[in-house]
């Protein structure tokens, strides 16, 4: 930017200082992306160095660990509430959260490649980095990926716990950045991928997985996973609500349904 508005040409412009590191050596990021990155990360200088290990261990681990404790949490809810339709329909979308960020992950892959921005701490020194080993590209972040995707996947299937499931995920961006492994749009691109294979996806991912969830429903051993014995009764028969599996129809004329 500083180029275009001197005049200087274009090549010329690349090497120009934003903060401690060159245009060129940030693979392309702007000013305000060092610079957000710089004062984030200063927050790492600045902790003390036990702090720091408990951030980064949290940042590389602890967070997805919260996600699948929040899925966990969100599954057990969700087999003890509303109609059998909804357990059907909520065990889909739990189980289409961690397929989503695994879509999302190889995705992820051609997009790395195109775009080849190296980590931050590649070229300036001067960060304070909490992981050490990271030799892949930057952009975009897999941990933020991944992490929303599956906090979109629970959010559709239990709004209450999808809450928390999202602030999580904005809680993996913002230690990434704290740890000194991605420029802040890395992360902003990492939810934005996330979130838009989750989403776009589902209507096919319920499709293909709602069968499954039935059949699994409507075994004798795989019934527990989907439906709990704990779950409200059916008023008109004062048992267990049916788990929407197809049954003959009263009338005797051999038709089938689907339980409510």
């Amino acid at each position: 930017m500083a180029g275009l508005a001197t005049g200087v040409s274009p090549a010329a412009s690349e090497t120009v200082s934003v903060g401690t590191v060159s245009l060129a050596e940030s693979g392309g990021a702007a000013g305000a992306d060092v610079g957000l990155l710089h004062d984030i990360n200063g927050l790492a200088k600045a902790a003390p160095p036990w702090f720091d290990r408990i951030m980064g261990f949290i940042g590389e681990y602890g967070i997805m660990l919260g996600l699948v404790v929040v899925g966990l949490w969100a599954w057990w809810s969700l087999r003890k509430r509303g109609t059998a339709e909804d357990s059907i329909a909520g065990f889909s979308a739990l189980v289409w959260a961690p397929l989503s960020a695994a879509v999302a992950l190889v995705i992820n892959i051609p997009i790395r490649g195109f775009v080849e921005r190296p980590r931050p701490f590649v070229h300036d020194k001067s960060l304070e980095v909490l992981v050490q080993g990271k030799t892949d590209y930057s952009f975009v972040s897999d941990h933020s990926t991944m992490a929303m995707a599956i906090a979109v996947g629970i959010f559709l299937a239990h709004r209450k716990l999808g809450w928390a499931a999202l602030g999580l995920a904005f809680a993996e961006g913002f230690l990434r950045i704290y740890m000194g492994v991605h420029y802040p749009t890395d992360v902003i691109g990492g939810f934005a991928l996330g979130t838009a294979v989750t989403l776009l996806l589902a209507p096919l991912a319920q499709l293909l997985l709602t069968p499954v969830t039935r059949a699994i429903a409507g075994s004798a051993k795989g019934r527990w996973m989907v439906r709990s014995k704990a779950a409200p009764e059916d008023p008109s028969t004062g048992r267990a609500a049916p788990l929407g599996i197809p049954e003959p129809r009263a009338d005797g004329t051999g038709e089938k349904g689907l339980a409510a």
